[in-house]
């Protein structure tokens, strides 16, 4: 693979995995041409504004909090949805930021994350067989919505614009402000530690702010407003390349300011590869336990060719009881390289399991346990777990089990309602955060002081 070989449609030379099969050829022409002549969703100014942002988390300066739907579903495409979402990452990074004193840079799985890889073409309901549910994007969530439909694109398209499109309206209009940050509360908290401990955050960074007033101080922009950036699984090339433009001398794909490569869609030789390699975005990787070092090796310089920093993430998906063995091989194997990369943990989908009635679920101390432990093998191996990946939701749902909420394996039913993966809920997500949040602040103990006995040793 040369650079100079790439071209828009160049992919489409190499082996593809995970397309839907659709029964009119034709139908998914004149889709996709309807979506060339669309406007773009983000703008690539924005995109390079995010790539800055994510090389200084390489560089342990920020920290990247990820997170979102399993896969988006056309129906949530509500104010009250898309605000929940937007609520529990700006709670989320207020915690981290307050705690660790750290910036934290937000990236939503958001206007856009309609597509899943499935293991199976095909799974059985009700004693009949039918093709998988692949994401809205592609098909229904009905069995009788199952034949992939490519007037769904035109769909995502226009359901991923008027989110981002409220998103901004939110930034824009305010939300974000810290003066407001009492506000941003979702409601009921199922964890009276966690509803104080947010309350304490947010008290004292109000007293702050009050302090800044008095002095004239508290105009700054950074009070007052938060990037907030978009992301999604570039899963269907064709899609992904309807929504690709050439910007000067540069491709960018114009339907998310990030995207990444799945753990299902990662081979070398194949077409999604071939894809990212030559988009300007930033990218991301799914790296798992069948990831062959040299295989990984292979895959960041290619992706990396011009070490870049914030140009390349890789977001490990291990699982709490495998990450020992397979993450310092992993790190030691990108340090051959030179290549630069973003470290991100995602802490859920090496932690599924299917309990003996058949519904999918997370232990929350799986996953708690694979982020501590991602932040201690990095520090170990003198790396840094620059930022998180998260499915989680600001509702209330009752999907994974656990945490300070304490929800029982026999309360699953009681509001499970992900047509894929289960999600972190709401209370879920505050518990991440302050773990990671005090993870960070560790970190951050520990460097202040070698740099002190540096300073008295010399």
């Amino acid at each position: 693979m040369s650079a100079s070989s790439w071209s828009l449609t160049s992919w489409r030379n190499f082996p593809i995995h995970q397309q839907p099969q659709y029964p009119d050829n034709e139908a998914v022409d004149i889709a996709l041409d309807r979506i060339r002549l669309l406007p773009p969703i983000v703008n690539e100014k924005e995109i390079d504004s995010l790539k800055k942002q994510l090389g200084d988390c390489v560089d342990g300066r920020r920290f990247l909090l990820q997170g979102g739907d399993c896969a988006e579903r056309f129906v949530d495409c509500t104010a009250s949805s898309i605000s929940n979402k937007f609520k529990i990452l700006l709670q989320m990074s207020l915690i981290i930021i307050y705690g660790a004193k750290i910036p934290v840079t937000r990236v939503g799985r958001v206007a856009g994350q309609f597509a899943k890889p499935r293991t199976s073409p095909f799974e059985v309901i009700n004693g009949e067989k039918v093709p998988s549910y692949k994401g809205d994007n592609v098909n229904g969530v009905e069995p009788n919505k199952r034949t992939p439909d490519p007037q769904r694109m035109i769909d995502a398209y226009f359901h991923s614009a008027a989110t981002l499109n409220y998103l901004r309206s939110l930034v824009n209009g305010g939300v974000a402000d810290l003066h407001k940050a009492e506000s941003w509360k979702l409601g009921a908290v199922l964890s009276n530690r966690v509803r104080e401990g947010y309350e304490q955050v947010v008290n004292r960074i109000l007293d702050s702010i009050s302090f800044l007033n008095t002095i004239g101080a508290d105009d700054s922009p950074s009070i007052k407003s938060v990037d907030l950036f978009s992301s999604h699984e570039g899963l269907l090339l064709n899609y992904e390349e309807a929504l690709t433009s050439k910007v000067g001398a540069k491709y960018y794909n114009l339907g998310a300011h990030f995207l990444w490569i799945g753990d299902r869609t990662r081979q070398i030789d194949g077409a999604h590869i071939e894809y990212f390699r030559g988009i300007s975005n930033p990218i991301g990787i799914k790296v798992g336990p069948t990831t062959n070092t040299e295989e990984l090796k292979k895959l960041v310089k290619i992706l990396n060719p011009y070490h870049e920093k914030g140009r390349l993430t890789l977001i490990t998906r291990l699982g709490s009881n495998k990450i020992k063995e397979h993450l310092p091989q992993f790190i030691n194997a990108v340090k051959e390289t030179g290549v630069p990369v973003l470290w991100v943990c995602d802490p859920c989908h090496g932690n599924t399991e299917t309990l003996d009635n058949g519904i999918k679920t997370r232990n929350f101390s799986n996953i708690i346990s694979e982020i501590i432990q991602s932040f201690h093998i990095h520090e170990e191996h003198n790396s840094f777990l620059g930022g998180v990946h998260l499915e989680m939701t600001g509702e209330e749902v009752t999907e994974c089990i656990g945490g300070s909420g304490e929800l029982k394996e026999d309360e699953l039913t009681r509001k499970y309602e992900t047509p894929c993966d289960p999600r972190l809920n709401y209370t879920q997500s505050l518990d991440v955060s302050f773990a990671i949040a005090k993870q960070l602040e560790d970190i951050q103990r520990k460097i202040n002081h070698s740099s002190k006995k540096r300073k008295l040793e010399s």
